[in-house]
This record gives C-alpha cells, structure tokens and sequence, in this order.
C-alpha cells in the first residue's frame, strides 16, 4: 500500500515527496555517440537548418509544429532568432557528426518546484529520421533532465493525429495518459493533444534499454540493428 501523509483526518492526500526543488536547464553541450546537442543559434546553425527543412516536401516536415514552413529565409532567420532568444521553451540544435545541425529540440513547460519539464518542439530533418542519431538526440534531454536537473516527470505531447510522434513517445518508454480534446488551436484548427510521460522511478530501466540500443555494437557494418529497442525494454 502506498503511504499517504494523514494529517488532513481521513481525507486521502498524495505520497510524501522531498521538497527539493529541481534545477532549471542550462545553454550547454552535450555530447553523444552520433549526435551533439548544442544550444540553438542562427549564425551556427541557420544556414543547415534552412537547407534541410525547406525542401520540396517541406509541408509534411512541419504539419504538426506551431510555425511554418516559411515563405523565404528572411521569415526563417526572424523564427530562429525567437527560439535562441527564449528561456522556455529553452532549444538545442541537433549536431550530426559532421557538426552540422540537422535539426533542433527542446525543453519546456520547465517547472522545477513540482520537478517537471517536457521534452517538445522538435524537428528532425531527413538526416535524423529513423536513425540511431535522433533516438540519441531525445535520450541526452531525458537523461539531463532527469540525472543532471533532478526532475521527477518527464512529459511528451503531440498532436493525437501525429501518427509518429505518439508511436516514438511509446517506443522511448512514455506512457499514454489520454487525449486532452480540442486542447489548443495550431495553423487555423483544432488540435487534440495527446499526452505521455516518464516518471524518476521508470527512468532507470528505460536508460539501461537505450545505453543498451544505443551502443555502437547494437549495430552491424551497414548500421542495421541487431536487437530492436522494444525487445531491449523486454516487450
């Protein structure tokens, strides 16, 4: 049985939790086996942003995010230079090995008093998509916030139609809490938000799967694994 604080007479109240307050994120790099994280910048990292995210398919690429694609670079540079300039949600460009970006990240919704944070506005590229670098890339923000900041619920949300956004959040070890319907309004429509997250306690055998996927040995000369995450986690 759980304990529960009894001070209130009979009333249930919550589990006792340390008071502690969680520290907030940080402009920092972090290093990986395939990819960097590094903090967002237009002089750095506009010029393979722009390249990469406005091609022909471009309107696939940015359904499901707030803002663009955008019409010309001018429009780009303006919406880059609001995400470096923000502390919430705080970005991080996504470095490939040849130190290019290939796409950006964030943390946000940063409430260190009730130590919970979101992992969301991401954006990979091509280069990203289905590749051990963009897996990599959403584990060195879990694994900040919850080693390096002291956070207690990680959380993921996507648009409920964004098919491979909410099978990611599964695939990463986030649980399905439900759908907050009619949730918010993106690009002139009802958006319903479907909601996961990761607990402190759930974190650690969540790591041990990815370190384990992740490994350079997880994967054969032509860079096709050879356990899947899933029968890592044991499902």
């Amino acid at each position: 049985m759980t304990p529960h604080n009894q001070s209130q007479g009979d009333l249930p109240v919550g589990e006792l939790v340390s008071t502690f307050a969680a520290s907030r994120p940080r402009r920092l790099r972090r290093d990986g086996h395939y990819v960097n994280l590094a903090p967002l910048s237009l002089m750095r990292h506009g010029n393979a942003l722009w390249e990469r995210t406005h091609w022909k398919d471009k309107e696939r690429l940015w359904c499901y995010l707030a803002e663009g694609p955008f019409a010309d670079r001018a429009a780009f540079d303006a919406y880059l230079v609001r995400k470096t300039s923000s502390e919430d949600p705080l970005f991080f460009a996504i470095l490939d090995h040849t130190g290019q970006a290939a796409g950006f990240e964030s943390l946000m919704r940063i409430e260190p008093v009730h130590r919970c944070i979101e992992i969301g506005n991401i954006l990979f590229s091509p280069a990203l998509q289905r590749t051990p670098g963009g897996t990599e890339a959403i584990f060195l923000l879990m694994e900040y916030a919850f080693d390096d900041l002291g956070y207690r619920r990680l959380e993921w949300k996507c648009d409920a139609l964004n098919e491979p956004s909410r099978r990611a959040a599964l695939r990463y070890g986030f649980t399905f809490e439900g759908i907050f319907r009619r949730h918010m309004v993106v690009k002139g429509r009802n958006r319903d938000t479907a909601w996961f997250a990761m607990l402190d306690t759930e974190w650690r055998q969540c790591r041990a799967a990815l370190e384990r996927w992740l490994n350079p040995n997880n994967f054969d000369p032509n860079g096709k694994q050879r356990f899947s995450l899933a029968a890592l986690r044991g499902q």
